[in-house]
């Protein structure tokens, strides 16, 4: 008979413990870069669509408010006019500094951002009150100006996560507008530029940004974001000016009703 050919059995793989550990590192990475993604995008849209609806709340309010005194009591209110050119700034109401933090008083439109963009302003910037809110996420600078006064209206927000309010600021053009939203009417700001700076340069909410020992001749708004994306090492500052102002009564801006907003 022929000789056999004995088989020798394979040796079973054994795991070592750098392969497990080498495995389960693989693994660890692969859920924190899931949830990188989830803080980064998802949770910035989920939260972005909150603040979004807490600013159409408020915008809501301030609209029956105003239909409501139009109307008069038990009367029905009538629909505001056309749409038509803004009034000069200077026949623009100034309301005082609210005294509460993340009291809101205003919403902030910029139709670089979106059709549909809008966000609660607040009183304040503290980060977890404000500025991490899900119902308001910008804040304005306690002792800075108010809207449609001379000086310095400034105001801060996240570039990434808790909604990114500013997320897009770098984007804005020259020549773009920026309104601010009260329960008086809609403040147009013009965007004139972009300006870098490192965090102790705080003469940029000055009356007079960078010059902080002169008059202001000018209203200004002051956007302020961290900047680059994921990193306060800087701050990334819009620079807008007020150039015109849209009482309530006579409807919304036009560039607004145009967008497909609606005075709700």
């Amino acid at each position: 008979m022929p000789e056999q050919t004995r088989t020798r059995p394979r040796a079973r793989r054994r795991l070592s413990v750098v392969g497990v550990l080498g495995e389960l590192l693989i693994t660890v990475g692969v859920l924190v870069l899931l949830f990188i993604g989830w803080y980064v995008w998802l949770n910035d849209v989920i939260v972005g669509s909150e603040q979004t609806q807490a600013a159409t709340e408020l915008q809501q309010e301030w609209a029956e408010q105003s239909r409501d005194e139009r109307g008069g009591a038990g009367e029905p209110a009538e629909p505001p006019p056309p749409v038509y050119e803004g009034q000069s700034p200077d026949s623009a109401p100034v309301r005082s500094e609210p005294g509460g933090v993340n009291e809101a008083f205003a919403t902030l439109i910029v139709p670089r951002f979106g059709t549909d963009y809008a966000r609660t302003i607040a009183q304040g910037i503290d980060v977890r009150d404000v500025l991490n809110s899900r119902r308001t996420g910008v804040g304005h600078y306690p002792g800075t100006q108010m809207p449609g006064e001379l000086g310095n209206f400034a105001i801060a927000a996240h570039r990434n996560a808790n909604g990114a309010p500013f997320g897009r600021l770098v984007d804005l053009r020259v020549g773009d507008h920026v309104y601010v939203e009260t329960a008086d009417g809609w403040y147009e700001y013009t965007f004139r530029g972009l300006e870098y700076v490192l965090p102790n340069q705080v003469d940029v909410i000055a009356p007079v940004p960078r010059d902080a020992g002169a008059d202001p001749a000018e209203r200004i708004l002051t956007m302020t974001t961290c900047n680059p994306l994921f990193s306060t090492d800087e701050r990334a500052i819009a620079y807008s000016v007020m150039t015109a102002w849209y009482p309530r009564e006579g409807g919304m801006p036009a560039e607004l009703s145009e967008l497909g907003q609606e005075e709700v």
